[in-house]
């Protein structure tokens, strides 16, 4: 069976290529909720390792948002 690649997976991997050439600063705030929570949506259940790397990059997208709310840059 083959799954239809559906508009949200087109922004996943958009705003994932950004993330992979220029880093999570050249999102914008929006971008960053956007891409949260299309990260979430998505299931790497079958990888241990991708399930692994999808925790890492909520984590950062987390301190991401935090820092873009507070108004501050990385540690």
């Amino acid at each position: 069976m083959t799954e239809e690649i559906t508009p949200e997976d087109h922004e996943r991997v958009k705003l994932l290529g950004i993330v992979s050439k220029k880093g999570l600063k050249e999102l914008n705030f929006e971008q960053l909720n956007r891409l949260q929570i299309l990260v979430e949506k998505k299931d790497y259940s079958h990888s241990k390792k991708a399930h692994k790397s999808k925790m890492k990059l909520l984590a950062r997208i987390n301190v991401a948002i935090y820092e873009a709310e507070e108004g501050r840059e990385g540690i």
